[in-house]
């Protein structure tokens, strides 16, 4: 029987491509097609991409969920996130279920997570 795989791209609206493309580039993601003044950019993520389509102000773009990334390092993640002005929930912490993380909304308003896995316990 056919089953998924994994999912190969996530596409957020916005309604400022120039002002998420710097955002999502501060970040360290790397462009891949499009960029600042297109209607469609992709950005690498890992093998896997990072869409933006934007969408005209009319359209509102509400609380939808959150897009989880693993990263190397989330300390050094969060260090850079902050270093660009950017203003994360909280500062890094282990979760119960065996991440390292913390969340940042982007300037639309899409809650990010950048989480690590901890080191099994020996």
């Amino acid at each position: 029987m056919a089953h998924i795989e994994s999912i190969n791209a996530l596409t957020l609206a916005t309604h400022d491509m120039a002002r998420a493309v710097g955002f999502y580039e501060a970040l360290g993601f790397a462009l891949k097609y499009g960029g600042s003044d297109t209607e469609f950019t992709s950005f690498y993520c890992g093998g896997q991409f990072l869409n933006l389509v934007t969408v005209p102000p009319s359209k509102t773009i509400s609380w939808w969920g959150r897009a989880i990334f693993h990263v190397s390092d989330v300390d050094e993640f969060y260090d850079n996130a902050c270093a660009h002005g950017f203003s994360p929930e909280a500062p890094p912490r282990d979760a119960p279920w065996g991440e390292r993380y913390f969340h940042l909304t982007d300037p639309d308003g899409h809650e990010l997570s950048f989480a690590r896995l901890l080191e099994p316990e020996t």
